[in-house]
């Protein structure tokens, strides 16, 4: 597996509201989506940084800071190899229709990550 660039960042947070003034007006990011417990800023690049509330019950595994995820060209073969090296996930892979996808693993620094490939038009 080669890592090809850190295209997605996501933190869980008590401080959902701040954080989020923070990421938007603090950093000038761009809210692409916004939901009860769950904002999505897109940078000019196209990368993304997601921010899960209190109330988000999805990611209750990101208990140690931000969670980066690593472009890879081919999810099934980034997971296996990961594996491969004693690497434990998290969560299934997920795949969807577009292309895109993702899957969280455990660092040996106890931190979460995730290997992740943005949809095709993206």
């Amino acid at each position: 597996m080669k890592a090809k660039g850190l295209v997605w960042l996501g933190t869980r947070t008590h401080t959902f509201d701040e954080t989020v003034r923070f990421f938007g007006d603090a950093l000038g990011l761009s809210k692409a989506h916004e939901e009860p417990d769950f904002t999505v800023f897109r940078l000019p690049n196209g990368d993304t940084v997601e921010v899960f509330g209190p109330g988000d019950t999805e990611h209750e595994h990101f208990d140690a800071g931000p969670v980066a995820g690593f472009l890879v060209d081919d999810l099934r073969e980034a997971r296996a190899d990961l594996q491969a090296a004693g690497i434990s996930f998290l969560s299934p892979l997920h795949e969807s229709d577009d292309g895109s996808g993702w899957s969280h693993f455990r660092g040996p620094d106890g931190n979460v990550y995730e290997i992740t490939k943005p949809s095709k038009q993206d």
